[in-house]
C-alpha cells in the first residue's frame, strides 16, 4: 500500500445516490491520516475501505453544509469508542463553531478522547509538522468555506556522480547530509533540491483567488466539479465549479494529477466530466472519482 494516497469514501453532492455516498476523503501521508469533509455515512464507508479510527490524526471540514459535515458525530464517537491513543485535531471555519459543537455533542456518549479544536479564521498556516505544513485559503460559497493545502518541506537529492568526484562514500555521505559540509565539500556541491510534494483539497466554491492559490503546483489536486459546463450559470449561482473550470484551474496551476469529485445527481455519465476537463486543456493524470477508489500521490519529480 502506498504511504501517500487518497482514499475516496464518497463523491456525491447534496444527496447520496445508489452509487455514490456523501463526501468523505482520507489522505494517508506517511504515518498520518487527514480526513476531509466527512458527510453522512462516512463511518460505514471507512469500514468498507479498511480505514480505522486509529488512522485519523486530523479532521478538516471545508464548510457546514450537511453533505460535508453530517458524518462528524459518527466519526468523533468512533474515535472515542475505539479510544484512539493519539491527538486528533479538528479544523473547520470559526464562523461554524456552533455547528461543530452541536455535531460533536449531538447524542450522549462517553468521551474518552479529547478532540483538539483548531478552527480556521482566515487564510494562513494551520499546523507545521516535520512531514508537512497545512494551510487554509478562503473560498467563495454561500456559507463561509475554506480549502486546505498540504506542503511537504523541500529536501535534498544526493547525486552519486558528484559524490564520486569528491571521493565521498559510505557513512561520510550521511555525515555530509546532516552537517552540510565535509572536508571542504558543501552539500550544494554534491546534491540538488528535491521539491516537497503538494496536495490540495478544494470543495464547494466559485472560481476565486483561493482556488488558484490552493491548486498552484500541486502533485495531487482534489477538486469539486459539481456541474458540467452547460450549467455554468447554475454552478455560479450556487457557488460551485464545472468540470471545465476545474480542468482550466488544474492546467494553469501546473497540477500533475487531477481528481474530480462532488457530482450532481442530475448527471448519469461520469465520462462527460473527464471530457470537459480535457477539453479545457488539462493533459495530466486525471481521475473521475468513484466511491472507494484509491489514488496514489504521484512519485516525486
Amino acid at each position: 500500500m502506498s504511504a501517500r494516497e487518497l482514499v475516496v469514501l464518497g463523491t456525491a453532492s447534496q444527496v447520496p445516490t445508489r452509487h455514490r455516498n456523501h463526501n468523505g476523503y482520507l489522505l494517508r501521508w506517511d504515518g498520518e491520516g487527514l480526513l476531509f469533509d466527512p458527510g453522512e455515512g462516512t463511518q460505514r464507508q471507512m469500514l468498507r475501505a479498511g480505514v480505522a479510527a486509529h488512522d485519523l490524526n486530523r479532521i478538516c471540514v471545508t464548510h457546514f453544509h450537511g453533505d460535508h459535515a453530517l458524518g462528524l458525530p459518527g466519526v468523533i464517537q468512533r474515535v472515542n469508542l475505539d479510544r484512539v491513543p493519539h491527538e486528533v485535531t479538528a479544523h473547520y471555519p470559526l464562523s461554524g463553531q456552533h455547528f461543530f459543537e452541536r455535531l460533536r455533542h449531538s447524542t450522549a456518549y462517553r468521551e474518552t478522547v479529547g478532540i483538539t479544536e483548531a478552527p480556521v479564521a482566515d487564510d494562513g498556516v494551520l499546523a507545521t509538522t516535520p512531514a508537512y505544513t497545512l494551510e487554509a485559503r478562503r473560498l467563495s460559497h454561500p456559507v463561509e468555506s475554506f480549502g486546505y493545502r498540504l506542503v511537504e518541506p523541500d529536501g535534498r537529492r544526493m547525486l552519486p556522480e558528484r559524490l564520486a568526484e569528491h571521493g565521498i562514500e559510505g557513512p561520510d555521505v550521511g555525515v555530509l547530509h546532516r552537517e552540510g559540509a565535509l572536508r571542504g565539500v558543501s552539500l550544494d556541491d554534491v546534491s540538488e533540491v528535491r521539491r516537497g510534494q503538494r496536495f490540495a483539497f478544494v470543495m464547494d466554491t466559485r472560481l476565486c483567488e483561493g482556488v488558484d492559490a490552493l491548486a498552484e503546483d500541486c502533485d495531487l489536486l482534489v477538486i469539486e466539479s459539481t456541474f458540467l459546463d452547460g450549467d455554468h450559470k447554475l454552478a455560479s449561482d450556487h457557488g460551485h465549479l464545472t468540470a471545465g473550470q476545474a480542468g482550466r484551474v488544474a492546467k494553469e496551476a501546473g497540477v500533475r494529477h487531477l481528481v474530480l469529485t462532488h457530482f450532481s445527481q442530475r448527471y448519469s455519465d461520469p465520462a462527460a466530466f473527464e471530457e470537459e476537463a480535457r477539453a479545457a486543456g488539462f493533459d495530466g493524470e486525471l481521475t473521475v472519482a468513484h466511491d472507494l477508489v484509491r489514488v496514489p500521490v504521484p512519485k516525486r519529480r
